[in-house]
Parts: structure tokens; C-alpha cells; sequence
């Protein structure tokens, strides 16, 4: 729409990969990849290239161009989620990850759709021009730089609930505007008017996840949205977002991130550190 346009210039029979040395080699996503490979020759050169570039990679379904060169064996990966389960029965000895916004293995960089595609830019940028180099090429493209690849692609405010009319919906909106108060299944059985048996029984099938774990999410995305946009105190999220306390927050963010939310402020956090708060009393 911008006029842009993308055009090659020159076969990969016409590049020596003998002599071909590359910062980093991508491999696009598009229709069509998840079909047939194309000739051996290709996947040949690419083999060969890859192994003398510097880095190499994907952007979204472009990962299955590099399996069927062989690139991805016995690594970890990841690739827009619509297309996870056929990459994983694709290469059996590969590990993807369908939930990850990108994934870097040593050299292997992957990212899962489209758009993740420019969190990974951003990330090499960085990687290879430092931080704030990056955060001025994420203001030129009025983007965030706050995501990073060990983050969920998906959020409960940003994953399609279930049927807009449906009960389900109506909880799970609910839910987004009480996090604060008391979420418990009986709760959210009554909202539902609904036996607290059935109103499990329905809200998994619908939802793909327990009520709880609903919760849980949802609380878990507040709290990191206001971590990274805000310096308000660790106790005040975790009362804002329906956690009994700091430990409670901290348990949901080491099962769900693998980082404490003092870890996480610090990595993704885009609000002035001379402004953030501190609690007083033991650390959490």
C-alpha cells in the first residue's frame, strides 16, 4: 500500500556458495511453503550458505523453507501457531515452540507471524547496534521494543474470546474488569448463572483452559502491561491486579515467564527508571 516493492536480484544458482558470506540469511514466509519442497538444488545451496552465514532464520511459515533444507534438526523453533503442529510432525527431532513470539538457538533466529517478524528486527538491531539504536528505530516505526521473545503470542486481551454473545464471553469480560476482586469458580459460576459443575464443564470446551487459569492470565497480563508502562510498586500491581500479595504474583510470573516481575521490569520496562517506585520491606 506504501508503494514498496520487493524484488530479487538474482537467482540462487547465480550466487556462489562456495564464496557466499552472509550477515544473516531469512528465510519469508507466504503461501505455498507448507506444500511441496521445491528442487534439491536449492536446499543444497541453502545448506551450504547458512552453515558459512553468520546467522540465519525465518519470519513466520518461512521456517518450513529451512526444514526441508534440514536447518532446523534438533532445534528449537517457532512459527506463526497456525502452522506449529504441521512444522513439529514435519521435523519430529525439532522442538517448536508454538507460543512464542521468536526464538533464538545459538544462531537460528525464528518468529512466529508477521509482526513478530519486526519484534525480531528490533532484537537484532539491538543485538548488533545496542539498545539505543533500537528503541529510535522502534520510535521511527512507532512501535514497542518491550516484547521479547520468551513472551506468550497471545494474551487474554488480545486472543479472540469465544462466540461474542456466548456466557463465556460475557465471564471472560467480566473477569478483565473485576480483576481485582474475588474471581473464584463459584463467582464466576453465579455470573454465569450457571451450577459451579456445568459452568467448568462449558467454560473449558469454550475457552481451551480452566477458569482459573483464565484468571490467572489475565491477572499475569495486567500486571506486566503496568510493568512495563509504569513505576508503580510492586505491592500496588499486585493489589491492582487480584494477587493476594508480591509472592503470589511472583509464583505466577516464574510459572509462566521463567522471571521474577522485578526481572521483567527490568528487561521490558519502557517507563523512566529515575520515576519507579520501590517497595519497602524484604525482597520478593
Amino acid at each position: 500500500c506504501n508503494g514498496l516493492v520487493l524484488q530479487p536480484h538474482c537467482r540462487f544458482d547465480e550466487i556462489d556458495p562456495a564464496t557466499a558470506r552472509y550477515d544473516l540469511i531469512l528465510a519469508t514466509g507466504g503461501a505455498g511453503l507448507q506444500g511441496a519442497p521445491w528442487e534439491p538444488e536449492f536446499y543444497e545451496w541453502l545448506r551450504r550458505v547458512c552453515s558459512a552465514s553468520r546467522r540465519y532464520g525465518s519470519i513466520c511459515n518461512g521456517a518450513f523453507v529451512l526444514a526441508h533444507a534440514g536447518l532446523l534438526e534438533e532445534r528449537t523453533v517457532t512459527t506463526h501457531w497456525h502452522a506449529a503442529a504441521a512444522l513439529a510432525e514435519l521435523c519430529p527431532t525439532t522442538h517448536v515452540e508454538p507460543d512464542r513470539i521468536f526464538v533464538r538457538d545459538d544462531n537460528l533466529y525464528t518468529s512466529a507471524g508477521v509482526t513478530a517478524g519486526i519484534d525480531l528486527s528490533l532484537y537484532l538491531v539491538a543485538q548488533d547496534h545496542g539498545r539505543e539504536i533500537g528503541l529510535q528505530v522502534a520510535k521511527r516505526l512507532v512501535v514497542f521494543t518491550q516484547r521479547s521473545g520468551g513472551q506468550s503470542q497471545f494474551s487474554p486481551y488480545l486472543t479472540p474470546l469465544s462466540e461474542p454473545a456466548s456466557t463465556v464471553t460475557m465471564v471472560q469480560k467480566y473477569v478483565q474488569a473485576h480483576l481485582a476482586e474475588n474471581l473464584s469458580v463459584s463467582v464466576l459460576a453465579n455470573v454465569a448463572n450457571l451450577s459451579v459443575r456445568n459452568f467448568t464443564r462449558v467454560f473449558t470446551r469454550e475457552a481451551k483452559m480452566a477458569p482459573a487459569g483464565f484468571v490467572e492470565s489475565a491477572r499475569v497480563d495486567a500486571a506486566r502491561a503496568l510493568l512495563e508502562s509504569s513505576g508503580a510498586p510492586l505491592k500496588r500491581i499486585a493489589d491492582r491486579c487480584g494477587f493476594k500479595d508480591t509472592h503470589n504474583m511472583r509464583q505466577a510470573f516464574k510459572r509462566r515467564f521463567g522471571v521474577t516481575p522485578q526481572q521483567y521490569r527490568a528487561n521490558f520496562s519502557t517507563a523512566d527508571s529515575t520515576n519507579i517506585t520501590h517497595d519497602t520491606g524484604p525482597p520478593i
